[in-house]
């Protein structure tokens, strides 16, 4: 490993500097490997949540690790939790070393992964490793002199020239990817808000710095890191400074890197693109262990709102997801804590998507390129229509992703959303799905058993016994089946000599399907031979 890890390193800076002491950093990290399931990832149900927002602190969230397995969850994703000013939610890191203060110390976050793991749960966290917080004490020392220390740990200019090619990630919201510092009289380079400004990975002192930072969360107990905005790593001027070679050499630094220290640590690649763009996230199976499957995220929604499988039958076929290394994951979704974006379907499609699910112009992201809002708001408060998603979720391709507080059909915080953009001054729409649980009001819902928040979270707690029960059907792959009628969504599923199929009814009418043998319906540990669906109605059918 560290071979390989010399030569990407003189293939990124043409030069062996600073190389000797990244490898005497890692031989004096090194442990033994003992790590029994490499692939625990493909099994992976994954719940992703703030920690203020769901629980107030560490201390408390260790307290809901008995809701999380009891759900089915064998996967918590940390969304941000290292030190932030929280200006975009603690994607913008001021100590890459310390939990926040409100979340608790670095002790509790211990006793936490401890209990996790205890309990089966392995525990992803998100970090930023393109920007920081321009609070961060490298940029208030960079911004300061140009004779700082840190000073080029990240990108400088006299004007803002440069990178002209490199699109506006947030328009509508930011103006330009410069912002002009008054004590040096010159600008800095950011991709995201003003106050994230980006690495410079082109000094190989941030790549350095940053593998030390996964090793020091990695040797806590970290299981797998989230590399939130890894396309933008490496900028080249002429370039759309995105996706480019140099990023993909460094992914694989910080592979090799933690995989030479102990292997068993996952690296997620958080890139909004294409599949076919995404594999290149892969590698060889040598850079990251999963990516975000992003398009079918609408294709769920559109199959939905037109009563048509063949929009996720287009969006799963081989020309538009290409076939991955075996020791690779996508990760799928139906919600998230950013919006459901729009950018990978056709104009035609975002008309509609916009027409079918933009129910308040408030919702709107990205001038009509998303729309922000939580499942059962989309969904048209209709229980019906939130459980028949999370079965496709469940049953099609991948390892599934719940958004907090989605099994327990959360609705939008308005609240929230007019705190943030007071705190921020930016209408960001993403603030209205992502607000606190009430876990008071909660807990008494989930003792009613009419009340909705019950029978979807008990209906999700069964399809994930299930889905675990037989999880060597979910491991591999899905096959949407063409069947003539457009609005029964099928998923066949084959293990060895068995099948596994998923009916799905999409429409508000009752559906007779007669199966060609007797199968059990494994939600209900039923046989059948005709299958009678209701209306949005869902069954799982094994074939011995």
């Amino acid at each position: 490993m560290l071979e390989k890890i010399k030569r990407l390193w003189i293939d990124i800076y043409n030069s062996e500097e600073k190389l000797d002491e990244l490898i005497q950093f890692l031989e004096s990290e090194k442990v033994e490997d003992n790590i029994s399931d490499k692939d625990w990832y493909k099994k992976a149900v994954i719940y992703s949540l703030y920690v203020d927002l769901y629980a107030g602190n560490f201390r408390n969230l260790t307290k809901k690790i008995e809701y999380l397995k009891d759900l089915g969850v064998n996967t918590i994703w940390l969304l941000p939790v290292l030190d932030s000013p929280l200006m975009d939610q603690g994607f913008d890191i001021s100590d890459y070393y310390k939990i926040r203060e409100d979340l608790g110390t670095n002790e509790d976050f211990k006793c936490f992964l401890d209990v996790a793991h205890q309990n089966g749960i392995k525990v992803i966290f998100d970090i930023a490793i393109n920007h920081t917080s321009s609070k961060h004490p490298w940029f208030i020392s960079a911004k300061s002199s140009k004779d700082s220390k840190y000073r080029d740990y990240y990108i400088w200019n006299d004007n803002t020239e440069k990178y002209k090619e490199a699109r506006l990630l947030f328009k509508g919201m930011v103006n330009s990817n410069w912002e002009y510092n008054e004590e040096t009289k010159d600008y800095y380079f950011h991709r995201f808000y003003p106050f994230q400004p980006d690495l410079n990975y082109k000094n190989p002192n941030v790549l350095i710095e940053m593998i030390k930072v996964l090793i020091f969360w990695k040797k806590m107990g970290i299981d797998g890191f989230r590399m939130d905005a890894a396309p933008f790593l490496w900028k080249e001027e002429g370039t759309n400074c995105e996706n480019l070679p140099q990023t993909h050499k460094i992914l694989k630094i910080f592979r090799l890197a933690l995989d030479y220290v102990q292997e068993g640590s996952i690296l997620v690649a958080e890139a909004n693109l294409r599949p076919n763009d995404v594999v290149e996230y892969f590698g060889n199976g040598d850079e990251c262990h999963a990516g975000y499957h992003f398009p079918l995220m609408p294709k769920f929604f559109l199959t939905l709102a037109e009563k048509d499988y063949s929009h996720v039958l287009e969006a799963l076929k081989i020309e538009n997801t290409p076939e991955i290394p075996d020791s690779c994951r996508w990760f799928t979704f139906l919600r998230c804590h950013d919006e459901l974006t729009l950018e990978f379907v056709s104009e035609e499609e975002r008309i509609k998507m916009n027409n079918y699910y933009l129910k308040d112009k408030l919702w709107t992201f990205r001038e009509g390129e998303g729309i922000s809002g939580r499942l059962y708001e989309l969904m048209d408060k209709d229980i019906r229509k939130v459980l028949i998603s999370f079965s496709m979720l469940f049953t099609t391709e991948g390892s599934p992703i719940i958004y907090y507080g989605d099994e327990l059909v959360i609705e939008n915080d308005y609240n929230f959303y007019n705190k943030m953009v007071e705190m921020t001054g930016f209408k960001d729409s993403r603030f209205l799905n992502r607000g606190p649980i009430n876990w008071d009001y909660v807990e008494n819902k989930l003792n009613d058993v009419n009340s909705k928040e019950y029978i979807v979270y008990n209906e999700i707690k069964k399809m994930l016994k299930v889905r675990n029960d037989y999880i060597e059907f979910f491991v591999e792959k899905g096959q949407i089946i063409p069947v003539k009628d457009k609005s029964l969504y099928v998923v066949k599923k084959r293990y060895r000599d068995r099948m596994m199929w998923a009916f799905h009814n999409l429409t508000n009418e009752d559906k007779v399907v007669e199966l060609k043998k007797e199968g059990l319906d494994i939600l209900s540990n039923t046989k059948i031979e005709l299958l009678d669906l209701k209306p949005y109605e869902y069954k799982w059918i094994l074939f011995e």
